[in-house]
């Protein structure tokens, strides 16, 4: 049987894969083949960066809230506000939830020393849509089960309800999911339909099953 990195090297199909063969892959990166985790999520910051400035342009799209989860997920969303800053956007981060961890402090500081702002839950607008041109969500990726605790059960409401409104006005914020839309199963995906509805979707090594299960405007 061909490992879970194996075959992702079919090209006449896209792979997708479930929450064991993710979490295999990332021992495989971080053990035989001798990647740390900082490179990692080096790498999938910038895609994640790199995908935003492909399809919305920082002239239209220059406001960018990154919000961020504990995890890896939200150190990937991390880089990505550093990586779009020098891509000529203007990000904001919120990151209610620092994580005690070398890394994770150096990514902050690197964040601080651009005088990119961080901004509490409190802080933020009542509507996210006025203030934002791009929501990135960074909370949650494939090692979360479960049901979301505050703050971010709050901040995944307010990302739902931004396409729940009249989305009839000419310009609305675009909602743009790291890996995985937080919130939603790994595999089975918006499990109830009421959860977020990304308008891009940046899946990392390779789509996980969930992304089977919805139409997005964009998938990298």
């Amino acid at each position: 049987m061909a490992s879970p990195l194996q075959s992702l090297h079919n090209q006449d199909s896209v792979s997708y894969l479930t929450q064991r063969e993710a979490a295999e892959i990332d021992e495989t990166l971080m053990g035989p083949l001798g990647f740390s985790v900082h490179q990692l999520m080096e790498l999938a910051g910038l895609s994640v960066a790199v995908s935003i400035a492909e399809v919305y342009k920082p002239a239209e799209y220059n406001r960018v809230l990154a919000i961020c989860g504990p995890g890896n997920n939200g150190g990937d969303g991390l880089v990505a506000a550093r990586h779009l800053y020098h891509f000529g956007y203007n990000p904001f981060v919120c990151y209610p939830k620092v994580t005690p961890k070398p890394l994770y402090n150096s990514l902050v500081t690197q964040l601080e020393s651009l005088s990119i702002p961080f901004l509490s839950v409190d802080d933020l607008p009542g509507d996210l849509s006025k203030d934002f041109d791009v929501l990135l969500d960074a909370m949650f990726g494939i090692s979360f089960h479960g049901t979301p605790r505050p703050p971010f059960d709050d901040l995944i409401q307010r990302l739902i309800c931004l396409h729940n409104d009249d989305q009839t006005q000419q310009k609305f914020p675009v909602i743009v999911s790291v890996d995985i839309p937080s919130g939603w199963h790994v595999e089975e995906g918006d499990v109830t339909g009421k959860g977020i509805k990304p308008d891009m979707l940046v899946s990392l090594t390779a789509p996980k099953l969930c992304a089977k299960n919805f139409v997005v405007h964009t998938t990298f």
